[in-house]
């Protein structure tokens, strides 16, 4: 086998289809059934964060009558189940890969229905395998329970009581906003975000962000450390059939309490830290200069007519005081949801590309290892890479490189 690309998400299947279009021989190992991951690890209200127009992938995109709408879970499964078909893509179904080490020319893949070969491999199993907890959390009290926004399905089946939550990025926010239309005291442990209006001068942010070009800003033109540009907390955003915008201004105003970022946990008391304010402030500087870019772009383009005028939103109110710390079994919370990001399981990798944090170690997705690829992760090689819209691009660079490198070794 020249090819084997573990993971039949939106960038296994994308790389497969520009493997098969340069007749490249290859097979997708998928664990469990095509887009496990959406099908098995999302809460029950979850949509895209991005709008139904910008699901596309090499060759196919949606094409039906609400593109400005927000696809639900079972939706996106079926239009990538959709896309595995059109595309003919090689699928081993029900392949869970234990063991990955390199050999002579390549390297072997174990899974539980016996051992691949192949000459060259590429990781598309996503960023987002396994929740990350803070090691703080081992301080919560034992009758107050612990989950991660893997592990969330709707409120109903939380336990009794007021909610935590630990992160107000996409999930963070989303999950307190339904948490608490479910009638539960939420509160909302606040640290550094990335605030964003879900529509902006009559239209989407996303379709701003895609017009201006930010999304296809590429990670070897960063003027910034683009190690931290990979760390940034998702957007602050979410899918909704009115297009809501969600921030904590809404959410204080729902009636979700705001509290800084938790720096403790000791005797059933929850600390937080005294930056909550400062936190805010940085958001809404960023998001204005966003604004101000997109308000420059139209200029620029001689468009003002075509869009509504320029504004700017209410600066976040977080009071004028803020929470300290917290009694957890005194306020009556029966559980805390850690909202504080995610990262990929590769603990079935034996081959030295990890760093010292797991993370595999890559230049645009080409790992140090040779003939080894990753793909999906955070600006790997565009701002747009671990978004649907950004495995096309990513596979077509990734698939070039790959084919360029076989020639070489056969001239």
């Amino acid at each position: 086998m020249t090819t084997i690309i573990i993971g039949a998400g939106q960038s296994g299947l994308a790389m497969s289809r520009h493997l098969t279009a340069r007749s490249i021989d290859h097979v997708v190992l998928e664990r469990g059934e095509v887009a496990n991951s959406w099908r098995t690890e999302r809460w029950d209200s979850l949509r895209l964060l991005t709008p139904n127009w910008q699901t596309r992938l090499p060759g196919y995109a949606y094409s039906g009558d609400d593109p400005d709408g927000f696809m639900t879970m079972p939706e996106v499964v079926r239009f990538l189940q959709r896309y595995a078909r059109v595309s003919c893509a090689p699928i081993a179904t029900g392949a869970r890969v234990t063991r990955v080490r390199q050999q002579e020319g390549g390297y072997e893949v174990e899974t539980n229905f016996g051992p691949w070969r192949c000459r060259k491999l590429a990781i598309a199993t996503g960023a987002c395998n396994l929740a990350s907890i803070p090691s703080l959390s081992a301080g919560l009290p034992g009758n107050v329970d612990s989950l991660t926004p893997l592990q969330y399905r709707n409120p109903t089946l939380l336990p009794d009581g007021g909610v935590m939550i630990v992160g107000a990025s996409a999930s963070g926010i989303q999950l307190a906003r339904e948490i608490r239309a479910a009638g539960r005291r939420v509160v909302l442990c606040v640290g550094e975000h990335v605030r964003m209006p879900r529509t902006y001068r009559g239209r989407d942010i996303q379709w701003w962000m895609d017009v201006i070009g930010a999304m296809d800003v590429r990670y070897d033109t960063m003027i910034e450390d683009i190690e931290r540009a990979r760390r940034l907390p998702s957007l602050q955003l979410i899918g909704t059939p009115e297009r809501a915008t969600v921030d904590l201004n809404s959410l204080r105003k729902a009636g979700i309490e705001l509290a800084g970022r938790l720096v403790g946990l000791v005797d059933g008391k929850a600390q937080f830290s005294g930056s909550l304010a400062n936190h805010c402030a940085l958001a809404d500087l960023k998001m204005n200069r966003l604004l101000a870019s997109i308000d420059d772009w139209v200029n620029a383009s001689g468009l003002a007519r075509q869009f509504s005028a320029p504004h700017r939103f209410e600066p976040t109110d977080v009071g004028s005081e803020t929470r300290l710390s917290l009694d957890l079994i005194d306020a009556g919370i029966g559980s805390v949801i850690w909202a504080t990001g995610y990262r990929p399981d590769y603990s079935w990798l034996d081959v030295p590309v990890l760093d010292g944090k797991g993370r595999i170690r890559h230049d645009g997705g080409i790992v140090s290892a040779p003939g080894m690829y990753v793909m999906g992760l955070p600006f790997m090689r565009r701002r747009k890479s671990s978004f649907i819209d950004g495995a096309g691009d990513d596979a077509a660079d990734l698939a070039a490189h790959l084919t360029q490198n076989l020639n070489c070794a056969a001239a």
